[in-house]
């Protein structure tokens, strides 16, 4: 190993696997029997750029380049069961006020069982605006190990929607790059319900032979 280099996995991954097996998979049972309404909550920033796809040919290919670095933000809440999205977007940036746009809408849903956001550190999630109103609104906020967005079902979800409009496809103007984001997201539980419902199964990858290095 590098000198000046430590393997930090070791520790992060038990974090990981203990939050999992304690907090995260109790609460998945809870809300598959119907006690508990749990969600996914991540933003994903899409920039209007090239998106390479894989293609396979005898003649190179080249993909048209967008003019611009516009970025469509979407903040979204995805349901640990049913696959529900709920979603917060803008064109500028997400933030504190954001999530508690976010958190406002969840709660809107007048669920009267418990309710639980799994989310990662970012800081505007993990800051007093947000936790108090999370704390008002009776929603339990459980965040994840730092390095664990293998525990986060959503990160599937951005996946899927750059596969599936994104890929290798030109978009001349910020307006049909956004539409065909939107249109794809609107459509999860119809058109894509079946690809999604496996996609976004619980079933969680685990690294445990990996290494994470830190200086």
């Amino acid at each position: 190993m590098p000198q000046g280099w430590h393997d930090t996995g070791q520790g992060q991954r038990r974090s990981a696997r203990r939050l999992q097996k304690k907090q995260l998979e109790p609460r998945l049972e809870e809300a598959k029997a119907g006690q508990r309404v749990v969600f996914f909550v991540d933003a994903a920033h899409f920039v209007l750029a090239p998106y390479l796809g894989i293609l396979w040919c005898f003649v190179r290919q080249f993909v048209r380049a967008p003019a611009g670095r516009q970025r469509f933000n979407v903040l979204g809440a995805l349901n640990a069961v049913t696959h529900e999205l709920i979603l917060v977007t803008n064109d500028a940036y997400i933030n504190a006020d954001s999530v508690c746009e976010l958190l406002g809408l969840i709660a809107a849903r007048g669920f009267t069982i418990p309710i639980t956001l799994i989310l990662d550190n970012a800081r505007y999630q993990k800051c007093h605006l947000v936790m108090q109103l999370a704390k008002t609104l009776g929603i339990e906020l459980l965040y994840l190990p730092t390095y664990s967005p293998n525990l986060n079902i959503i990160e599937r979800l951005w996946k899927f929607v750059k596969k599936d409009c994104l890929n290798s496809t030109y978009y001349k103007d910020f307006a049909l790059f956004k539409s065909a984001i939107s249109s794809c997201l609107a459509q999860t539980q119809t058109k894509h319900k079946a690809a999604l419902d496996s996609l976004l199964a619980l079933n969680f990858q685990t690294f445990e032979k990996s290494r994470i290095l830190a200086r």
